[in-house]
This record gives C-alpha cells, sequence and structure tokens, in this order.
C-alpha cells in the first residue's frame, strides 16, 4: 500500500470484491443507484460522511489511510511549538505511529529500497525511533 497517492475509490472497489459484497446490498446500505454507486468507484476522494458509511458497510477503517499518509508526508512539528488546543476539537499528536506504518517503513529498508537515511530524510521519523523498530524486528526474527 502506498501512502503517497490514495486513490479512494479504487481502494472501496477493491475492499467490496474481497470481500464479495453485492452491489444491491450496497446500493440499499448507500441508498445510491447503481450507476452512482459505479461512479463512485472512479473518484479519487469523496465525502466523508459518505466514507464513513463505506467504513461501517465493509468495516474497515479507510480513514487510517489518510492518518498514515499524514504521519508519513506532513511536515514534522516544531517541538518547542505552542500548540493552540481546542476545548472542543481534539489534539493528536503526529508521532504516534500505527503498526502499519512501522511495517511500511520496515519493508522499505529490508527491500533495499530505501537506506536507513533516506527514510529519516524522507519521513523525518527519528533515528532512535527507527533503531528501536529495527531492533525490535530483528528479535522478532
Amino acid at each position: 500500500m502506498l501512502y503517497k497517492e490514495i486513490h479512494i475509490g479504487e481502494l472501496i472497489k477493491e475492499k467490496v470484491a474481497e470481500q464479495e459484497i453485492s452491489i444491491e446490498r450496497i446500493c440499499n446500505f448507500l441508498d445510491k443507484e447503481e450507476s452512482v454507486v459505479e461512479k463512485l468507484y472512479t473518484n479519487k476522494s469523496t465525502d466523508t460522511e459518505l466514507l464513513l458509511k463505506w467504513c461501517k458497510l465493509l468495516e474497515y477503517d479507510f480513514f487510517r489511510i489518510y492518518s498514515s499518509h499524514l504521519i508519513l508526508y506532513a511536515p514534522p512539528s516544531a517541538v518547542n511549538k505552542n500548540h493552540n488546543k481546542s476545548q472542543k476539537i481534539p489534539y493528536f499528536r503526529k508521532n504516534i505511529y500505527t503498526q502499519e506504518i512501522k511495517n511500511f517503513i520496515l519493508r522499505k529498508i529490508l527491500s533495499g529500497e530505501m537506506t536507513q537515511s533516506d527514510i529519516i530524510r524522507e519521513y523525518s521519523i527519528p533515528k532512535s525511533t527507527l533503531n528501536r523498530w529495527l531492533h525490535k524486528n530483528n528479535n522478532v526474527d
């Protein structure tokens, strides 16, 4: 899975095919015509309310794909930056890496596609964090 370029319609279509969900069930659940559903598969992006429905129908968190993109490709926050924490909107730290992200990075290194330096430079992952992942990975093998 490449997190840099996300085509959500293709990913949804792939998940539908994988789970073998009938078009009738999809149309009923989304309250959409078949032609509209087929068009949704061609969309690179989609409305969040509609994406939430897809998540529920397919029992898969498509939003996590976007979160993974932010972790890998958003510019790092300054350590001393004073975050204006809203009382109404939750604040999320950027440096929380999911297991999917760790596996993605480790595959890049172990396959030789990228070096540790490349990973640190491209994704702004601290060297100590990367070394910890590699050490844990070596202990698992």
